[in-house]
């Protein structure tokens, strides 16, 4: 198994290529979630939206761009209404992520997860535990915090992907993308993005919008990997940042700033 550096050269293509719209991501994500995923995907360049009502998140998962599967606060009326989003999404071709939150802990949300692999997710970013239980594998979970390390989830990670035609995201203090072939290794950013809840899931997002207008989702996923290990690096070593709450602002601060960041790195 070939591991190759993601560098910044195709960051930057897929950058130039995410520019040239901006694309709307209907965000199903958990209610912890939802304001950073928004600020995150509005400082990159891209438009949020969070639609979670049956009736409606069908209709608008054909007009979105990209659509975000995350199952953090997961019960039965968000359940129905990502089952019918998911299936709008996958008959009108819209890219969708899923990011399977606590898998492997709690039967209900590990069941919904594995059905959902059937629908063929354009990608899924997880991280570690939630990589390996998800493959069928047996994690170590705290929480809603992973006991493994990206690279112990390696394997499970290509297996998945071979197994969904996925593309997959583990991350950690390595992030590892893969499509079951090609595996490319991402250094982490910074402790502090573990320190602001919902960081992982606002990557997610930015997966989904990254997808939006992309002929390279394996490219496509690494650059939002990339992008946040940058933002996140540029975030804590700002004069400003003294903690958590500082941080994130620095850290959006820095997403803004994207593509002046990648091109100096």
């Amino acid at each position: 198994m070939v591991i190759q550096p993601f560098n910044k050269e195709k960051a930057k293509a897929e950058l130039k290529n995410f520019r040239l719209q901006v694309p709307l991501v209907h965000c199903m994500t958990n209610e912890v979630a939802q304001e950073l995923t928004a600020n995150v995907l509005l400082a990159i360049g891209s438009s949020p939206a969070m639609i979670v009502a049956s009736a409606e998140a069908g209709d608008f998962a054909k007009q979105a761009d990209a659509l975000l599967i995350n199952v953090g606060t997961l019960y039965p009326k968000r359940d129905q209404a990502m089952q019918c989003a998911v299936k709008a999404a996958c008959e009108s071709g819209t890219p969708w992520v899923l990011d399977p939150v606590a898998v492997g802990i709690l039967a209900y949300r590990t069941n919904f997860c594995q059905q959902l692999l059937l629908k063929r997710p354009n990608a899924i970013r997880g991280n570690a535990s939630e990589i390996i239980a998800l493959s069928g594998g047996l994690a170590t979970n705290r929480g809603v915090e992973s006991a493994n390390s990206s690279e112990s989830a390696l394997d499970n990670a290509i297996s998945l992907a071979q197994r969904t035609k996925s593309i997959v995201a583990v991350t950690g203090e390595t992030d590892y993308v893969t499509d079951g072939k090609t595996t490319y290794a991402i250094e982490g950013g910074h402790i502090l993005t573990t320190r602001v809840v919902a960081t992982g899931c606002a990557l997610s997002a930015l997966v989904a919008a990254m997808l939006a207008n992309t002929k390279n989702p394996l490219q496509a996923t690494a650059t939002a990997c990339m992008v946040f290990s940058v933002a996140a690096k540029q975030a804590a070593a700002t004069i400003t940042c003294q903690g958590p709450g500082s941080f994130k602002i620095a850290f959006l601060d820095a997403l803004y700033h994207i593509d002046q960041l990648i091109e100096s790195k």
